[in-house]
């Protein structure tokens, strides 16, 4: 009797077990194509974004009269087209089409350099205005690429996480080229209209 106890308890017990197993690895799946979905949603939103910056950086070019910032801008320029194709390329990996959706943040730095190229002066004054921009861009964008790449490392997307690496190293290299224009440059030139 206590043998066929035993075995009724092991069995129940097996039985159990292999439920909860199923129930997490149903959980599993469930975790894994939520972040999947938010993963392909933040990318349609940064190629949105990268489009984006691709009509409107020419329009910085034309403002900005520090032949040093407008040099870098037209950097800025080339690198943004390859952010694209290289984003393209994440697209084709996880066999999605490309799609864009608009993204609300690079929209508003967009439409707030617009209007401090109007309101500020030409010359100094307009020039800050538009690195100051150029480097609040820059931020979203690394922020942005940061969580894509770890995303895509979660999701085991190898060829995809290599490329938003690549991205994420590019845009933290652009930024700290911004940054050290902005405290060489702008800054002291800036400083010599304040106090003249």
């Amino acid at each position: 009797m206590e043998i066929l106890i035993a075995k009724k308890t092991a069995y129940a017990a097996s039985n159990f077990a292999s439920g909860k197993g199923r129930l997490a690895v149903a959980s599993a799946k469930i975790k894994h194509y939520q972040l999947m979905k938010l993963f392909e949603d933040q990318l349609k939103d940064i190629y949105w974004a990268e489009k984006a910056l691709i009509k409107f950086i020419p329009k910085m070019i034309k403002k900005a009269t520090n032949l040093k910032l407008s040099t870098a801008l037209k950097a800025l320029l080339q690198q943004t087209n390859e952010q694209l194709s290289r984003l393209e390329r994440v697209f084709v990996i996880i066999e999605q089409e490309v799609v864009e959706k608009k993204c609300q943040a690079i929209d508003g730095l967009i439409s707030e350099v617009a209007e401090l190229m109007v309101i500020c002066q030409k010359g100094v004054m307009r020039d800050a205005g538009i690195l100051t921009a150029s480097q609040k861009v820059a931020h979203y964008e690394i922020a942005s690429y940061n969580a894509l790449h770890q995303f895509a490392t979660k999701l085991g997307l190898t060829d995809a996480s290599s490329l938003l690496a690549e991205i994420r190293l590019k845009e933290k290299t652009t930024d700290s080229k911004f940054s050290k224009m902005a405290f060489s440059i702008i800054n002291l030139e800036v400083e010599e209209v304040v106090y003249d």
